[in-house]
């Protein structure tokens, strides 16, 4: 795939859709790992949404996914980082990851957290993410 994308940021109205991009990415996951509530997985994101924080990735016009990347004083967070499922596996996502962290920034590290057993955590390893902490359902991993 071509690693043509471009960023936009997220509106308020986005929030539905990406709701339901989340469940339908996380499923295969949650499922495995026992923790599937379709109405859930949908609550905690629009929840939480902050759209100032969030930008779409689009392929010629067409929104391929998303992704958050949240300030905290000791740490930025890439948070909600979907892509829809036939944009997966084609490189995309390594080249949304490569802009994103090659941003000038200050001194924090990037930190995220992936679910334990998920192919995405192979992508961010290639990116410089190593393990910091992990439990039963979540593997957090920080990268300089």
């Amino acid at each position: 795939m071509s690693a043509d994308f471009s960023l936009r940021p997220a509106l308020p109205s986005d929030a539905g859709w990406i709701a339901e991009l989340r469940a339908v990415v996380m499923r295969p996951d949650l499922e495995r790992l026992g923790r599937w509530d379709p109405v859930r997985v949908r609550e905690r994101f629009l929840n939480t949404f902050q759209p100032e924080h969030t930008f779409l990735v689009a392929v010629e016009e067409q929104v391929a996914g998303v992704i958050a990347v949240r300030q905290e004083p000791d740490a930025l967070w890439i948070e909600h980082f979907y892509l829809t499922p036939e944009f997966q596996g084609q490189g995309l996502g390594a080249g949304v990851l490569r802009r994103i962290m090659g941003e000038p920034k200050d001194h924090r590290p990037f930190r995220l957290n992936v679910l334990q057993g998920s192919p995405a955590r192979r992508l961010y390893e290639r990116h410089g993410f190593v393990l910091e902490t992990e439990d039963p359902v979540d593997v957090f991993m920080v990268a300089g």
